[in-house]
């Protein structure tokens, strides 16, 4: 894999490379690169900067007869095989097999790829959490156009997507959250900054509020608004560190959620995020919290009341606390094990360049980690994208997170919401909460 990199780069020297692309979507607020713009900032030996994120035929090297296996979200999967198309169309001096595009969940790649890389995609499509295994595995190749990938992305998305001072994955989006959407009709603008608010308007609609309380990537929302934040990994690499946190203050917004939930029984409902839209659908529905990648299904069921804004605030004690969410980035990589390493590495950086996030952001509504992209209307006219946006600053960051960490908070905010559950009980969320906080540390 080093030898295949070393002449990917190499050939960056002495051949064109073309990054950063002007947008081709038809949106107004295109800013693309042109050669003139980016050529003396690129640290590639004077490599012409061109545009689409195609590089040299050369760069293939000998690599012909190219198959390939894609793996993408599956809402991404008819996009992604247009793409491919206009890749290969690119590069009519290559045969291709086969590449082949297969449906396989960001949150579930990072698992496949670790059970037998020998049989996984060449590419594949991850979220930022799953990093550090698939470095500690060896199955992920280092990104072989780093100066490239570095410029055109946002900063925040190329740290999280290194390790050791190594760049491993090529940054496809910076909105790996979830916020507030609503239904206008039920829930007015000025009522979706606190959840009591919120909730009232939907049970006096007659409506239901979705938040996947069951779900660790969810509900850790409630600790982390708790003051109960992650700080990455002990020195062993693999026990999560938690950030010094006031207990009493815990447990007393611990409490507060917890009442909530039992106040509004029958509104308030632990349901999978993908109840959501149909829930907006059929008319039960009238606020939830809901994903960036369910972003195009919740508005095609909402039409003209579809709402987003970010997450709420929650009354502890008299104190309007903002909800603090998980927020990270999704990436491409590449499978260290592929049989066309580079044709793999050319590709991926394809997938995720500027004119691809731009047709991203614009069929599927996700955020761009592209600089350019994060300018162009489709971003800075998207009420979705400015939710998203303003809620990652109430965030703690998807990186480095041990793997014991999901069952637990999952188990947390089934209990909150459990109806034998008495709110009132401080001393039984206060040994609720160690014991979380022990699980997830392995220490129980």
């Amino acid at each position: 894999m080093k030898k295949i990199i070393a002449v990917l780069m190499a050939g960056m020297m002495t051949a064109s490379v073309f990054a950063g692309c002007g947008g081709s979507g038809g949106s107004s607020g295109s800013s693309g690169s042109s050669a003139s713009d980016t050529q003396s900032s690129a640290d590639d030996g004077g490599a012409q900067v061109k545009d689409a994120n195609l590089v040299d035929v050369s760069m293939f090297g000998e690599e012909d007869n190219i198959s390939l296996k894609v793996w993408c979200a599956h809402k991404a999967t008819g996009l992604v095989e247009k793409q491919i198309e206009e890749f290969k169309k690119a590069y009519p001096e290559k045969k291709f097999e086969n590449i082949e595009v297969v449906a396989v969940g960001e949150g579930d790649a990072g698992t496949q790829m670790l059970n037998d890389a020998s049989t996984a995609a060449d590419v594949f499509s991850f979220a930022s959490d799953q990093l550090n295994k698939l470095v500690g595995a060896k199955v992920i190749a280092p990104v072989a156009f780093t100066k490239a990938v570095t410029e055109m992305n946002a900063e925040t998305t190329v740290e999280a997507g290194t390790l050791d001072g190594t760049l491993y994955a090529y940054p496809q989006t910076n909105d790996n959250g979830y916020y507030l959407v609503y239904d206008k009709s039920v829930v007015s603008e000025d009522k979706t900054g606190k959840l009591e608010d919120i909730l009232a308007a939907c049970k006096d609609a007659g409506k239901k509020f979705i938040f996947d309380s069951g779900n660790g990537f969810y509900s850790c929302t409630y600790a982390f608004t708790a003051g109960v934040k992650i700080n990455g990994l002990e020195k062993d690499g693999v026990t999560q560190k938690f950030t010094e946190y006031d207990e009493e203050e815990a447990v007393k917004t611990l409490q507060a959620f917890s009442k909530l939930m039992h106040d509004y029984s029958g509104t308030y409902t632990s349901l999978d995020v993908a109840q959501i839209a149909s829930g907006f659908s059929t008319g039960t529905l009238g606020a939830g919290i809901d994903g960036s990648w369910n972003t195009a299904a919740d508005k095609d069921a909402l039409k003209d009341n579809f709402g987003a804004a970010k997450l709420p605030t929650i009354n502890v004690d008299g104190t309007d606390k903002q909800l603090v969410s998980l927020f990270g980035y999704k990436y491409i990589g590449v499978n260290a094990a592929s049989k066309f390493p580079a044709s793999a590495q050319i590709l991926a950086y394809y997938l995720a360049g500027e004119t691809c996030q731009q047709q991203r952001a614009e069929e599927l509504g996700w955020g761009p980690s592209n600089k350019n992209v994060q300018q162009m209307d489709v971003v800075t006219k998207s009420d979705i994208q400015q939710a998203i946006k303003a809620q990652s600053e109430n965030a703690c960051v998807q990186v480095n997170i041990a793997t014991t960490f999901w069952d637990p908070m999952a188990n947390l905010g089934n209990k909150l919401i459990a109806d034998k559950t008495d709110p009132s009980d401080a001393d039984y969320f206060k040994k609720l909460l160690q014991e979380t906080i022990a699980n997830i540390r392995d220490e129980g």
